[in-house]
C-alpha cells in the first residue's frame, strides 16, 4: 500500500520543517514547498525513510501555487499543513507598496488559493487533514507590524467559516495553530532584528509549537494557541480595548525597542 501523502508549505526552516518531519516520522510521504532554497530541508529528511520531493516556487503568485500542485503529479493529498507566511516590520507609511503587497499575496491571497485547491480533492476523496499556521497577531492590532497582523486576522477568520462550511464533511478536518513569537528566521526577514520582540530570548521553540499543531491536527481539533503565554494574551486581547492591545504592540515591535 502506498504511503499517505502530506504537503508542508514554509519547510526550509522553522515550524515548517518541524512539522515535515513529524510527518515523515508518521508515514507521509512529503512534498515540501519554499520560496527560499529546501537544502536544509531536503537533508533533515532524507533519512526518515519515506519519499521526499522539494520544490521552490513563489506561493504569493498564483503561478507559484499551480507550480507547488504540478509538482505532486496528480497524487491524491491527505494532510496539508499550510505554512507559509511572510512578516513585515516597521511603520506602514515607511513600507514600500511591493514589501506590504508580498505580505498579503503570500499569507492571504496564495494561501487562500492552495486551500481551495486542496480541499476541493479532499471534499471529492470523503477525506483529508488540513493544518493552518494562523497566530495569535490576528487576535491584536499591530502596530510597527501592521499588515502583517491583519492578514492573520484573515487567516484565522478564515480557516474557522471554511471548518464551518464543510463540517456536514465528515472525513475532514481543518485545525488552525495558533503560535506566538517563535525563534526562527521570521523576524531577521521581516526587519525586525532591532524590536523589542525581535530581540526576546523567550520566543517559543519551533519544535515545540509543531508538535502542539500536530497533536491538535491528529485530533481534528480545531484550534490550538501554543504555549501558555500566548493563551493568556489571547483571552486578554478579547476584553481589552484595541487602542491598549495596539499600544503593548508598540511596545515590543516599534523599531529601535530592542536597542
Amino acid at each position: 500500500m502506498a504511503n499517505k501523502f502530506a504537503i508542508v508549505t514554509g519547510a526550509s526552516s522553522g515550524i515548517g520543517l518541524e512539522l515535515a518531519r513529524l510527518a515523515a516520522r508518521d508515514g507521509y510521504d512529503l512534498l515540501v514547498v519554499a520560496d527560499t532554497p529546501l537544502v536544509d530541508a531536503a537533508a533533515a529528511l532524507k533519512d526518515e525513510g519515506v519519499d521526499v520531493q522539494s520544490v521552490e516556487t513563489d506561493l504569493s503568485t498564483i503561478e507559484g501555487v499551480d507550480r507547488l500542485l504540478a509538482a505532486a503529479g496528480g497524487r491524491r493529498v491527505d494532510l496539508l499543513c499550510a505554512n507559509a507566511g511572510h512578516g513585515l516590520g516597521g511603520g506602514f507609511l515607511d513600507q514600500d507598496v511591493s514589501e506590504w503587497r508580498h505580505v498579503i499575496d503570500t499569507n492571504i491571497t496564495g494561501t487562500v488559493y492552495l486551500l481551495q485547491k486542496v480541499l476541493r480533492q479532499m471534499r471529492d476523496a470523503g477525506e483529508g487533514k488540513v493544518l493552518i499556521t494562523g497566530s495569535i497577531a490576528g487576535w491584536i492590532p499591530g502596530s510597527f507590524q501592521a499588515v502583517y497582523n491583519g492578514s492573520k486576522a484573515f487567516v484565522d477568520n478564515f480557516a474557522a467559516a471554511i471548518r464551518n462550511e464543510l463540517k456536514e464533511v465528515k472525513g475532514i478536518t481543518i485545525t488552525t495553530l495558533l503560535p506566538g513569537p517563535v525563534e526562527t528566521e521570521f523576524f531577521e526577514r521581516a526587519g525586525m532584528m532591532d524590536t523589542k520582540v525581535g530581540q526576546s530570548e523567550s520566543k517559543s521553540d519551533p519544535a515545540d509549537v509543531a508538535k502542539d499543531g500536530w497533536t491538535a491536527l491528529m485530533k481534528g481539533t480545531d484550534n490550538i494557541v501554543s504555549g501558555l503565554s500566548n493563551k493568556l494574551q489571547v483571552a486578554g486581547a478579547g476584553v481589552l480595548p484595541q487602542s491598549v492591545t495596539a499600544e503593548q504592540h508598540r511596545k515590543i515591535a516599534e523599531p529601535g525597542s530592542g536597542e
